[in-house]
């Protein structure tokens, strides 16, 4: 199943709540949050208060996207904070296994992400141990970026990697992805798709329809 995961980093923040609500009622099934440290990417975000917050209004899929320095120290507040699922970088911690099981034992589903740099095969260990694999399609850590079309050659990759080995991992794209290369991502085996502007820009409601028309 092809699943749209709008970004909140577009939406208009004294507006949060009512966006959110606006984007699940299109017919969006996740909500992806990016958490960034002003560490592991040069721009600082938000954190747990404001998750916290709007998961009081909403019962979306949140789908957390944690771009900050050793994540295993944090997981337990993400968790508390109403994560669904909780994605941290590969290059962010030395602690892989140990941050995955710490996701699994507050009983969230597993995501693990690498940056345009990091080649596809460094997931490969992981692949039995998650539910979803994020590739950046650009630099992480600022929004209204391009899309290099070159990550898309690591998203085949992986797809291979998870049917050869009989897996149902969920393969997510995440950067300056559009309604005009929706397709592409879909066709390298993607099936979770970000996008913040390309949603939240304009008529949000059409923008989501538009997406799901794409993409189903």
């Amino acid at each position: 199943m092809n699943i749209l995961s709008p970004s909140i980093l577009a939406a208009d923040f004294s507006r949060l709540g009512e966006q959110i609500r606006e984007v699940e009622h299109a017919g969006a099934k996740y909500l992806h949050i990016d958490v960034m440290d002003g560490v592991f990417v040069p721009s600082i975000s938000f954190g747990m208060p404001v998750i916290s917050s709007i998961r009081n209004c909403s019962d979306i899929f949140f789908d957390v996207h944690l771009m900050i320095e050793k994540p295993e120290h944090y997981i337990h507040e993400f968790a508390d904070s109403g994560a669904d699922l909780i994605n941290f970088h590969l290059e962010a911690t030395e602690e892989v296994v140990g941050t995955i099981e710490k996701i699994r034992f507050r009983g969230k589903k597993v995501g693990i992400t690498i940056k345009p740099a990091t080649p596809a095969k460094a997931v490969e260990p992981y692949l039995k141990l998650v539910d979803m694999v994020l590739v950046m399609t650009v630099e992480p850590g600022f929004g209204g970026q391009k899309l290099m079309p070159e990550c898309l050659d690591k998203v085949r990759e992986i797809r291979a990697m998870v049917m050869e080995k009989g897996l149902h991992t969920d393969i997510e794209v995440d950067g300056g992805i559009r309604l005009d290369n929706v397709e592409q991502a879909l066709e390298a085996g993607a099936n979770v798709i970000v996008s913040g502007s390309a949603v939240f820009r304009d008529n949000i409601t059409k923008n989501v329809e538009k997406f799901m028309a794409r993409m189903n």
